[in-house]
């Protein structure tokens, strides 16, 4: 399972960088959340995955070894919340960038500069 989740990750990364070398902004935000969500994935599969136990420890269980780490799921819950507002930013400088130039093209935006 950790290898295909592996396998996964670093389809996300190698997506999210090609598509942050491409001249569009607009593909340079999808290439944004790609590395975003490559990160989160990354830091579960790291973490290792338990399924179906949760990640409170109940005063009868004398071991700790089956449960799931809930730090991990504070980290990417917290990388969520900073991701959606990072892509909300992005988004609406993009938005006025491209009403203010009148393309998406970044070659065209630098001539723009004076």
């Amino acid at each position: 399972m950790s290898f295909w989740l592996a396998i996964i990750v670093g389809v996300l990364y190698s997506a999210g960088i090609y598509m942050m070398m491409r001249r569009s902004v607009v593909k340079l935000i999808i290439g944004l959340a790609l590395l975003s969500h490559a990160a989160n994935l990354l830091i579960f599969t790291g973490a290792g995955i338990v399924r179906e136990k949760a990640p409170i420890i109940s005063k009868f269980q004398e071991t700790v070894s089956n449960n799931a780490d809930p730090l991990p799921q504070a980290l990417v819950l917290t990388a969520i919340v900073i991701s959606f507002g990072v892509l909300a930013f992005a988004l609406v400088l993009t938005h006025r960038a491209v009403e203010s130039v009148g393309t998406d093209d970044l070659d065209q935006m630098k001539e723009t500069d004076t």
